[in-house]
């Protein structure tokens, strides 16, 4: 009598409501590491039941100090982050969890490939950009050329910058951009977010001083209300960063539903993350 045939577990993506489950609960196992990221970033496939995926598992014990982030902390905020973008509505960060792992604990992320040849980032001749693009500012393109930064005019990219002014990321960088074959785009990489202080630092600035799209003040009061107290994205986040930035994070909403506006780069810390890209 023969075996069974073995039916293949079905592959999860980053819009299947089983995603957030399968990588809290699935068994992880390590296929390679990631040799760019700044800390400790692991290759993984997750398997549970019948459905498998593969994901980014950043263990806290490979985090490396920051001196403006208290130690072993970026993992609970790139969760925290995507629970954010999950209130949003506009799920812009690929499902992730904080959950045990073959390190110990540490952030377990979807895997998201990218479409090539979409084009999000841009260096430029001349002094202003192209319609359907936005300057960000002058950078060196090599051989004493200067050249201008430009970020395309993109809704998407437009919803990113202010889920980015609402978690105050102080690295939205080009790498952290992945666009989907299915139009989709996710941003990636929030270890160094909801800080008390303001540290936003990013390439999308292009909307700096402009009114926010009634779109987004309706995603803001529904942040505020989520936020409140005994708000459900306030339970959500108490297990991952602290009441004091949660308070935090609720006063950047405040601010930017009184002003109505997206933010403009401050003065006191730098407004573009270094390298860029």
């Amino acid at each position: 009598m023969s075996a069974p045939e073995r039916i293949p577990p079905r592959s999860v993506t980053a819009t299947d409501p089983a995603a957030a489950e399968l990588l809290a609960r699935g068994e992880l196992t390590v296929r390679g590491r990631i040799r760019e990221a700044s800390n400790a970033a692991l290759y993984c496939t997750v398997t549970h039941q019948d459905r498998e995926a593969a994901c980014v598992y950043k263990p806290v014990a490979g985090e490396r100090p920051l001196w403006d982030f208290p130690d072993g902390t970026l993992a609970g905020r790139e969760a925290a982050a995507y629970e954010v973008s999950r209130a949003t509505g506009w799920d812009l960060v690929p499902p992730t969890v904080l959950r045990d792992g073959p390190y110990g604990e540490g952030m377990c992320q979807l895997w998201i490939e990218t479409a090539p040849g979409a084009e999000l980032l841009a260096l430029v001749d001349g002094e202003e950009p192209e319609p359907g693009w936005k300057a960000i500012g002058f950078a060196e393109a090599g051989e004493g050329r200067t050249a201008l930064l430009v970020h395309a005019d993109d809704d998407r990219l437009r919803r990113l910058s202010v889920l980015d002014a609402v978690i105050n990321n102080a690295d939205r960088k080009g790498g952290h951009l992945l666009p989907t074959a299915d139009g989709r785009l996710y941003g990636i990489d929030h270890g160094v977010t909801f800080n008390t202080e303001n540290k936003l630092r990013t390439l999308l600035w292009g909307w700096a001083g402009e009114p926010l799209p009634e779109e987004a003040l309706e995603v803001l009061r529904t942040l505020r209300g989520a936020l409140t107290p005994s708000g459900p994205l306030t339970a959500a986040l108490s297990p991952l960063i602290t009441p004091a930035e949660i308070d935090a994070t609720r006063a950047r909403v405040d601010s930017l539903l009184a002003s109505g506006t997206h933010p403009e780069p401050g003065t006191d810390w730098p407004a573009i993350p270094w390298p860029p890209v």
